[in-house]
């Protein structure tokens, strides 16, 4: 296992991250993605991840209504605190107050500290803006965060699924006041939504912001079930989940995945695999937050570290997956000597 730097900060985490989502099982959404409600199975997960080196895992106070929160510091009551590290998240409703959503003051501290007693730990290790508020002063936002890591509650600060302004701005306020700064963005980034790479990947090189990649198998499309000729299968989750998520035109899908055949092919690899090991060799990405239903799925993804594409492969799979650029980016990319692409 690689460790990799988050971002400008000091702490190492691996390259890949278990994606604690699939604890809990608390509704139809969370169901889809995986119900491991047992304790005694979701601590085999534990067990197989830090056997692996994987000793980081992702999770949210959304995420099945807590119980995620709750299944996961169970799993890894065994272990000691100080080896494993926890990220989970804020921002989203959970209640039904009118301050049981967003990231005010009064919500924030309120969840981080329901967030710390739901897992049975005395901190977390980097607590996630799980969106942007926009009716919270930005200002008050990273006080109240500021004031948790003084406090010794959160270790770092980091943020998910921002545009680049809104991560701007905060990296600005945050300089200003001498508060802390988020030192990663836990963002959508895979070989079917390569967006990231337009606004937010350049920021993150020029701030020292690192990527942590959620669904990076694009939403289940690369799980090397679906391709032309295949429908998608009765038990993927995608029948349930595909409208919330990133749309994927059919035609670009097969053609991508298309060319990770080849490279499968070629390499002996599984076409997961392959979608997760050219992520891992993109700028600023620090992990890959995975998740999996069972032992099989999870054992899957970690044949995906350990070896690397060549770059002539690395070219085949760029060419396939890329798409049409929107407005400024199209413009920007005709003049490359003022506007390198990020490396």
């Amino acid at each position: 296992m690689e460790y990799r730097q988050l971002g400008k900060s000091g702490l190492k985490v691996p390259e890949l991250c278990f994606g604690a989502g699939t604890f809990g099982g608390g509704n139809e959404f969370f169901n889809a993605w995986g119900a491991t409600d047992d304790i005694n199975e979701a601590r085999k997960m534990v067990d197989i991840c830090m056997d692996a080196g994987i000793n980081m895992f992702d999770t949210a106070d959304i995420y099945s209504d807590g119980h995620s929160e709750t299944v996961l510091g169970k799993a890894i009551d065994h272990l000691n605190r100080e080896d494993v590290l926890i990220s989970t998240k804020a921002t989203f409703r959970l209640g039904k107050g009118p301050n049981d959503v967003g990231s005010s003051r009064y919500h924030l501290i309120q969840s981080a500290e329901r967030s710390i007693k739901r897992m049975g730990s005395d901190y977390i290790d980097i607590y996630h803006l799980h969106g942007f508020d926009a009716t919270s002063p930005v200002e008050e936002t990273l006080r109240a965060l500021d004031d948790l890591v003084r406090e010794g509650k959160v270790r770092y600060i980091a943020c998910s699924n921002f545009s680049g302004w809104h991560l701007m701005k905060s990296l600005s306020v945050s300089e200003r006041y001498g508060w802390s700064r988020y030192v990663g963005h836990q963002a959508y980034y895979s070989l079917v939504g390569r967006e990231y790479e337009w606004e937010l990947m350049p920021l993150a090189l020029d701030q020292g912001v690192g990527m942590l990649v959620w669904s990076p198998l694009g939403w289940g499309r690369l799980t090397g079930k679906i391709r032309r000729g295949s429908p998608i299968p009765a038990e993927s989750r995608l029948h349930k989940t595909a409208a919330q998520g990133p749309q994927v035109e059919e035609e670009y899908l097969y053609k991508v995945v298309a060319a990770i055949d080849k490279v499968a092919k070629e390499t002996g690899k599984t076409v997961p695999q392959i979608a997760l090991n050219w992520l891992l060799r993109r700028p600023t990405v620090s992990t890959l937050i995975v998740g999996a239903r069972n032992e099989e799925q999870l054992k899957q993804n970690l044949g995906s570290i350990g070896w690397e594409l060549t770059i002539e492969q690395i070219a085949k799979l760029d060419a396939a997956s890329e798409v049409p650029l929107t407005y400024p980016y199209w413009h920007q990319r005709q003049f490359e000597e003022r506007n390198p692409r990020p490396v």
